[in-house]
């Protein structure tokens, strides 16, 4: 299965417009107790979450897991800091490329694959205001002559 296939879970719309994402990589997420049980009900939100490389190791910060209802005391702090599985040489290739001026890592979606839970983690360089207008008005451009082809069919 190729890589960002399987049962999407949750995405990261904001960060298309957000971002220019040049590179993706597919990251296992380490969980504790019912947090996968919460994944595989749709109880992910990835808003304001971002990845971060630190003493050689990727991290994915305030990423919200709901509380598993029958979790009871088994539950876990819903936004705390999980650890991302990645080889060596992609954690290297990372460090690398995010000490430059503008980049960031920023989880794109949340699927699983196999029965496991990963994430696909993008390197996105930060869109500006003019560039966000840009990607805006070219959207609504390709809409009104969609828009106009699909009357002229009719």
């Amino acid at each position: 299965m190729p890589k960002g296939q399987g049962n999407t879970i949750a995405q990261n719309r904001k960060a298309g417009h957000d971002f220019f994402i040049e590179e993706t990589f597919e990251a296992g997420i380490v969980l504790k107790g019912t947090e996968i049980k919460s994944i595989r009900a749709g109880r992910v939100n990835l808003k304001d979450s971002f990845a971060r490389i630190d003493r050689g190791e990727a991290y994915l910060m305030n990423m919200h897991i709901s509380p598993y209802e029958q979790g009871n005391r088994f539950n876990h702090d819903p936004t705390r800091t999980r650890k991302l599985l990645l080889h060596r040489k992609e954690i290297d290739k990372l460090i690398g490329e995010t000490q430059q001026q503008g980049y960031s890592l920023v989880p794109l979606k949340v699927y699983i694959k196999n029965g496991v839970a990963k994430v696909l983690i993008g390197l996105g360089k930060g869109k500006k205001k003019y560039d966000k207008r840009e990607d805006l008005k070219r959207k609504q451009a390709k809409r009104d002559v969609d828009r106009a082809m699909k009357e002229s069919l009719q």
